[in-house]
């Protein structure tokens, strides 16, 4: 079975997050001489398979089979393969069942490599990620197996094959403020306290504002406002409470308790609370680690470039390695239509994957 024909017969799975349609099971039985360890909770399926071929390093390989709903504006089938002009449409061409083809039949073809290869999948990225690669991590851990390195096969390229790797994510820290205050009639202001009008002075001082300087691998940690509302739609009263919502993506100058000391600075005079989640959180592998540098060198063999190194993006299964002090690198297909409709991929960047993976594999010192 080719690379084309594995991604091909994975496309065929409808595992829209979070079910897996029996995708798991079929990669089980294709890597059938690795040891497995089986995961469900919450009705997430995470499969762990792995085989120790001499001493050194544990390298694994890591994705989602699960994918978004297909949405409207398909021009076939979602879920049934199209070979178009060396393109293949379907949900999940780009994320990421190009990736997890290339790495499943890079593993597949490998007879020798100098320590263990594992695959980590599950088939809840797309959705809360609250029982998958995080549970995964958490038992191998106690195991005392966890990887010492990870490659998670997301599409990372921008404009051409090979162009970029990510090797960090920021975070993502959300937060409501809400602001009390005291109902009135809008012709009597002054019997009421709007917190409207407290907060239009203190805007221009929180919103979209810089929390940090960013460096020379992040962007710096901004302020986003993203929903205020307050009132009864109405014109003759003025509001007793306003709710205000925020995301902070944060690199890893910036911390949720920085976030919390922004707010206080400029609402600790005033009636208000703040509800703070971290999301996901930050995580930077540096650029002298082998990962990096064993990825980068076939990379370069197989398409001569040189890959820029990025920290760009939302958040991906990537950060839960990093939270286990895992060196974490991202690479994968170009990134540009995944979950849009007529979501697709070339045929040659698929392949060209898989051999960059095997490449990886076979040179891994």
């Amino acid at each position: 079975m080719s690379v084309i024909d594995l991604l091909k017969r994975l496309l065929q799975f409808k595992s829209i997050t979070p079910d897996d349609d029996g995708a798991l099971e079929f990669i089980k039985e294709y890597l059938g001489d690795f040891e497995s360890i089986e995961i469900e909770k919450e009705g997430v399926k995470n499969l762990f398979l792995y085989k120790k071929f001499s001493d050194g390093n544990h390298l694994c390989f890591a994705g989602h089979v699960d994918v978004v709903p297909p949405g409207d504006g398909w021009s076939s089938d979602a879920f049934s393969p199209l070979l178009k002009s060396d393109y293949i449409y379907a949900r999940g061409t780009q994320d990421m069942k190009s990736g997890l083809s290339a790495f499943l039949k890079a593993i597949k073809d490998t007879k020798k490599f100098k320590g263990t290869l594992s695959i980590l999948l599950t088939s809840d990225e797309e959705g809360d990620a609250k029982y998958g690669t995080l549970e995964v991590l958490k038992l191998l851990q106690k195991r005392d197996f966890l990887p010492d390195f990870a490659i998670v096969a997301e599409p990372t390229c921008e404009k051409v094959f090979g162009d970029a790797i990510k090797i960090g994510r920021r975070g993502s820290i959300n937060g409501v403020i809400e602001k009390l205050g005291v109902q009135s009639h809008a012709a009597y202001p002054e019997k009421g306290v709007n917190p409207i009008h407290q907060i239009a002075n203190i805007l221009p001082n929180i919103a979209g504002v810089d929390l940090d300087s960013g460096d020379k691998h992040f962007a710096p940690s901004k302020f986003v406002i993203t929903d205020i509302r307050a009132g009864h739609e109405v014109t003759n009263v003025t509001p007793g409470k306003l709710k205000m919502m925020f995301n902070v993506r944060n690199s890893t100058n910036t911390t949720k308790d920085d976030v919390k000391r922004f707010v206080d600075r400029y609402f600790k005079d005033m009636d208000y609370t703040l509800i703070l989640d971290q999301s996901s959180k930050p995580f930077l592998t540096n650029q002298t680690s082998k990962v990096v540098q064993n990825l980068t060198k076939a990379i370069k063999y197989i398409t001569d470039i040189s890959p820029k190194l990025s920290t760009a993006g939302g958040t991906s299964d990537a950060r839960f390695f990093g939270e286990f002090g895992i060196d974490t690198v991202e690479f994968g297909v170009i990134n540009d239509t995944i979950h849009a409709a007529n979501e697709r991929v070339s045929i040659k960047e698929v392949e060209d994957l898989k051999r960059v993976f095997k490449e990886v594999i076979d040179r891994w010192d």
